[in-house]
């Protein structure tokens, strides 16, 4: 009964962690995507160079 249960806990903190992972995959593209967007559609400043679009 033990081995069991520990074989079912294991597969659920690998299921878990798999899952975890999986979603901040997907977080780091849309950033990624984010990032990008905004790097390339930032406007001119007045002297005619580009201004940066982030704060820091």
């Amino acid at each position: 009964m033990v081995p069991i249960l520990l074989v079912l806990l294991l597969a659920l903190i690998l299921f878990g962690a798999g899952f975890a992972v999986k979603v901040l995959w997907y977080v780091a593209i849309a950033v990624l995507v984010i990032w990008l967007l905004g790097f390339l559609m930032r406007s001119t400043s007045a002297s005619g160079g580009r201004s940066r679009w982030y704060r820091w």
